[in-house]
């Protein structure tokens, strides 16, 4: 049935979306779109963006399955359809809902150009390597097209305050490594990984530079923790993120020769938290939430 409903409904260009005019652009990893009209039914695909679309006071008509992120729970609560998984959309439904504007992410990166098919889509996956300056953007212009700048200017404000605070606290307080944990086993990231922004956006000193830049990190062993010795771990509790079965991240690490680092010493282990780090990782509440928790831990 799907393959009849998007014959037959008109393809949109993705450089100027023709919706008819408060013309805001918005910043993509592929250039700027302009959106002509603000849209009334929104429904995303990308986690981090209906995080800020939360924080922002602005409503979708569907949810993704599952809702993995604690904060916006609340949001699923039967009054919103359900439009398939972030790596599967359920086209049917989507184009039950006649979205005015679809906001799809990395994960649903492959499914986009069905989606434009149904309606005006905007991938908002990063567009630089700069998280804050990624988060910022989208949510300025967020706010700028749903008549909420006000409110984005507050939490950008605040955002950029707690940025500051925090690399204020992190830029003596010694070296530290991305750790994450899937069941029994441990993985590294470095400055070049998809969790770079540990180092380049809170200003956390790298502990190892060269470490292989893997999608899942490069695996590790306790005896590697031990002899590496950093003075803070971030941990990243994969499991736990998606709801996997497997020992949890402080069951993994409860070794001996992770014991003697300094970092499980001084007590300096930040378990972070794993929906936020990992699934809504551009969303400004979540980002916000990542600093705030570092920035209590580095106090």
């Amino acid at each position: 049935m799907i393959g009849p409903i998007l014959k037959a409904l008109p393809a949109f260009a993705m450089g100027l979306i023709a919706l008819p005019a408060v013309a805001t652009d918005l910043t993509t990893v592929s250039g700027p779109v302009t959106i002509n009209e603000r849209p009334e039914t929104v429904i995303s695909f990308d986690v981090g963006t209906l995080d800020t679309l939360n924080a922002l006071g602005v409503d979708v008509a569907g949810l993704t399955q599952p809702m993995l992120v604690p904060a916006l729970a609340a949001l699923d609560d039967g009054s919103r359809s359900n439009i398939g998984t972030l790596f599967e959309p359920d086209y049917e439904q989507v184009f039950a809902l006649s979205p005015d504007l679809i906001f799809a992410g990395p994960r649903t990166a492959p499914q986009i150009a069905k989606l434009t098919q149904i309606a005006p889509t905007v991938d908002m996956s990063p567009f630089s390597d700069n998280l804050e300056d990624v988060v910022i953007t989208q949510t300025r212009e967020l706010g700028d097209l749903f008549g909420k700048s006000a409110e984005a200017q507050a939490l950008t404000d605040h955002l950029s305050a707690s940025l500051e605070e925090l690399r204020g606290l992190t830029e003596t307080a010694g070296k530290g490594l991305i750790v994450m944990t899937n069941g029994p086993k441990i993985s590294a990231f470095g400055s070049g990984s998809r969790f770079g922004w540990v180092h380049s956006t809170l200003g956390i000193a790298p502990l190892i530079e060269n470490v292989e830049a893997q999608t899942h990190g490069e695996a590790i062993s306790f005896e590697f923790l031990h002899e590496a010795n950093p003075d803070w771990l971030i941990v990243f509790d994969r499991t736990r993120a998606t709801n996997g079965d497997g020992p949890k991240a402080e069951e993994t690490l409860d070794n001996e020769l992770v014991a003697q680092t300094t970092a499980m010493q001084k007590g300096q282990v930040i378990y972070v938290h794993p929906a936020d780090f990992y699934i809504a990782t551009t969303g400004v509440r979540s980002l916000q939430d990542t600093v705030d928790q570092f920035i209590a831990a580095f106090k």
